[in-house]
């Protein structure tokens, strides 16, 4: 597998670009290069028409989705797009497109996964989401009903800019703001490794969640959730921009007996009842720690990771994806754009990414999971 990978600030940018990776690699060696696939990143201010329709008549497959922020390196931007071109074997991929409907979600990602599994006797999967109120953990839940619990599932859910209004996913004919997209691979042929990472440090003592219905949170140690939290943060409860902070400086970590903590940040207040509507499902009975603001310890410790996948794991890699949350944004600012450097010095091969509005993935000993304030790293290599 042959990858490349271009960015722009229009579609005529990347006609440009992909224009001249084929060129490039033509008399660079001789080979030719002749993406099949494109893993599209795209702000929503632009035109994914006139994408689509670039890529469609250069007989390339599209598996597109809108993001928060866009890059192919450690420069990151905003209302741009970024791509990951593939030349792949068309025989070893093949693209779902579903439209969700909030009830039906489970059965709906079980069907494709068995749909997968009637063409690939192993396959892989690379998942993105979108529209807020999806249930991502139940979307997920469909595809090992069908796989297994050792399915392998990676990806991230689409952004909007960071607007938190409208998201999107897309192919060269289909197109949804409530649908899941898939890119299914067949693990015979090609290996897709993956793992998620946050590094945030937790503090303090372990807190009992007393309360919760769903991702509602209500009670911590009998206590209001709001009220637990402003002790522990000492931000006043009229701050101006307080459920930001609680977000960016002061997230829940829920703890597992195996497995990293996962990140799941407050993101609205109940003002009646002081209860806290969480990033992903709290339940009745299980343990959080709150976390420390963050440093650029939190980067070493992702871009450490990294090092020790690499070594342990997947030596080599043709290709690189990087699904970042949002939130990392906001938290780091320009110092993520140090974190993805990290990231892909370590792989050392094409890659492309976006800031996410939640990431899909497994840490350290874990299940696949829903994510947030998360990096989650896709490597791809095609077997000789």
């Amino acid at each position: 597998m042959r990858a490349k990978s271009i960015k722009g600030k229009s579609p005529d940018e990347i006609q440009s670009a992909l224009q001249q990776s084929i060129a490039d690699a033509r008399l660079s060696d001789g080979q030719g290069f002749e993406p099949t696939l494109a893993i599209v990143f795209i702000s929503l201010s632009q035109d994914r028409d006139a994408l689509c329709k670039i890529l469609n008549d250069a007989g390339i497959a599209i598996y597109g989705a809108t993001s928060n922020g866009e890059f192919i390196d450690e420069n990151y931007e905003q209302g741009s797009i970024s791509i990951l071109l593939l030349d792949i074997n068309i025989k070893y991929f093949f693209i779902q497109f579903a439209e969700l409907n909030g009830k039906d979600d489970r059965q709906i990602t079980a069907d494709l996964a068995r749909q997968a599994l009637k063409k690939f006797r192993d396959p892989a999967f690379l998942v993105t989401s979108c529209d807020l109120q999806t249930d991502i953990e139940e979307m997920l839940a469909g595809f090992t009903d069908s796989v297994g619990s050792t399915a392998n599932i990676a990806g991230g859910m689409a952004g909007d800019d960071l607007s938190f209004s409208q998201q999107f996913v897309f192919t060269n004919k289909e197109s949804g703001n409530r649908a899941v997209l898939t890119l299914v691979l067949d693990q015979e042929k090609v290996i897709m490794k993956e793992r998620a990472s946050h590094g945030w440090r937790a503090v303090g003592t372990d807190k009992t969640i007393t309360r919760s219905e769903a991702n509602r949170l209500f009670t911590i140690d009998g206590v209001p959730a709001l009220d637990v939290c402003l002790k522990y943060s000492g931000l006043p409860v009229d701050h101006p921009k307080l459920i930001h902070e609680l977000v960016m400086n002061f997230p829940l970590q829920l703890q597992r007996e195996n497995g990293d903590p996962l990140m799941r940040p407050a993101y609205m207040i109940n003002w009646e009842d002081h209860s806290l509507m969480t990033s992903g499902k709290l339940p009745q009975g299980s343990k959080i720690r709150f976390s420390l603001p963050p440093d650029f310890d939190v980067i070493e410790k992702v871009i450490e990771e990294n090092r020790k996948f690499r070594e342990t794991e997947m030596p080599e890699a043709d290709a690189l994806l990087i699904y970042n949350c949002g939130g990392r944004l906001l938290s780091f600012g320009p110092l993520i754009g140090e974190e993805i450097k990290g990231i892909k010095e370590v792989w050392n091969v094409p890659m492309a990414g976006m800031f996410s509005n939640a990431e899909i993935g497994r840490t350290r000993n874990g299940n696949v999971e829903t994510h947030n304030l998360t990096t989650c790293w896709v490597v791809l290599k095609e077997k000789k």
